[in-house]
């Protein structure tokens, strides 16, 4: 499992980071979700199998932009 953190845009209440959270938990695998609202992050662990795509694709999905770079 690898600790991965992303910036995520187009949060702006506890709402969309309960939304984003529920995004990434959904992914089969993917575990210790935490969505800091204020950073714009998410920090969660993942298996190799899930790839940084797969992320963007559930969080693009739910409504929100994961931040490149």
């Amino acid at each position: 499992m690898a600790k991965t953190t992303i910036r995520i845009s187009g949060m702006s209440c506890e709402h969309c980071a309960m939304r984003v959270t529920k995004a990434l938990s959904g992914l089969s695998g993917v575990t210790d979700v935490k969505v800091d609202l204020k950073s714009g992050t998410a920090t969660f662990e993942k298996p190799e199998s899930v790839t940084l795509e797969d992320v963007a694709r559930v969080i693009e999905e739910a409504g929100y932009r994961v931040e490149k770079g």
